[in-house]
């Protein structure tokens, strides 16, 4: 099949302006051949991470204020952007992000930037996890660090339900994941997650069948494949015996809301639509923004592309939306569980999944 039948209603963002579109020139013609040579490589090469280092001189959103974090394993920030308190000035509500970058490149310094700008718009202090990747640890390693970043928000005096987890790419498989592993725990149930062209299926089969397969700017199809086989090897090394258990494939029945971000000619669109389908007929409201002919992660081009400063408001808007949410569901749960006819769902479509 081309794609999925949704069961998500999809809100459609049209429109590329000449900047976007330069952009995505840019990366087609730089970053996807790279990755394609990658992909014939005989063997495993991880160069290193020497964007996260050159990072170190990009700018953030004026006013912004960060400071070292320590958590057991791994160097995490505490970031708020200008006009933003945490909660000893009164604001009892916190981010929870991680970075992307395939598990292999980029961290703090990256995303920096990004982070400081949904901070922004969001009203909300974020806690940015600089959590340890492939080659030296496994993915669950990476999920581990983010449990502790929570573990950290909760030792701060935020209750679960006022901390929403966010991610771009690499980073919106943790924030699913970890999610999950809080409520496992019985920490109570996140706020929110937020995804920016979320990474959220290794199984590279569904990505194959898609309309955008061959579409992507930024990633070959070849590559996607190719990090799946390195994830599954280094698994292997490190004696991780369990199967990993991909976002898509999580029991989500009892997740909390979603907003999910994806270019119309992502590779990851595949991801995109598979997740807000499954979380759709589960019962949990999904967000599916498609941003026409943006590129993977666009919204980190904030300070350049007009459609990114968009995109962040709609995050800051969903991020504030949730404190109302759950206004709304506490006042009117009612005291005995209603027929269930009467419960309301989503808007959906019918699907086979």
């Amino acid at each position: 099949m081309a794609h999925l039948a949704l069961a998500a209603e999809p809100q459609y963002f049209p429109g590329a302006s000449l900047r976007s579109r330069a952009l995505g020139l840019t990366l087609r013609h730089t970053v996807r051949p790279v990755l394609g040579l990658w992909t014939h490589l005989p063997f495993d090469i991880f160069p290193p991470n020497l964007v996260e280092h050159a990072a170190k001189l990009l700018p953030v959103h004026e006013g912004t204020m960060w400071r070292q974090v320590d958590l057991p394993t791994t160097r995490s920030e505490w970031l708020q952007a200008k006009g933003v308190t945490d909660i000893s000035g009164g604001n009892g509500r916190a981010i929870l992000y991680f970075h992307g970058g395939a598990f292999l490149t980029c961290g703090l310094n990256t995303h920096r930037r990004l982070v400081s700008r949904i901070s922004y718009a969001a009203k909300q202090p974020v806690l940015n996890v600089g959590y340890r990747q492939m080659p030296y640890e496994p993915i669950n390693e990476s999920v581990a660090d983010g449990v502790d970043g929570f573990r950290w928000l909760l030792d701060q005096g935020y209750r679960a339900e006022d901390i929403t987890i966010a991610g771009d790419s690499a980073g919106g498989y943790l924030a699913f994941s970890v999610a999950r592993q809080v409520l496992d725990r019985g920490w109570g149930r996140p706020a929110g997650v937020v995804a920016l062209s979320p990474l959220l299926d290794f199984d590279p089969t569904g990505k194959k069948a898609h309309r955008n397969a061959h579409r992507c700017q930024t990633f070959p199809l070849a590559a996607v494949a190719r990090l799946t086989d390195v994830t599954l090897r280094l698994d292997t090394r490190r004696g991780v015996t369990s199967r990993r258990v991909d976002p898509v494939n999580m029991p989500l029945a009892d997740m909390p809301p979603a907003l999910i971000h994806v270019g119309s000619r992502e590779v990851l669109m595949a991801d995109a639509e598979l997740m807000a389908n499954r979380l759709v007929s589960a019962g949990v409201p999904c967000d599916l923004q498609v941003w026409e002919k943006q590129v993977h992660v666009f919204q980190a081009a904030a300070s350049w592309v007009p459609e990114a400063r968009v995109a962040i408001d709609e995050i800051g808007a969903f991020v504030r939306g949730l404190a109302e949410r759950e206004v709304v569901e506490t006042f009117s749960t009612p005291a005995t569980p209603p027929v269930a006819a009467d419960v309301e769902r989503p808007t959906a479509r019918v699907a086979q999944l």
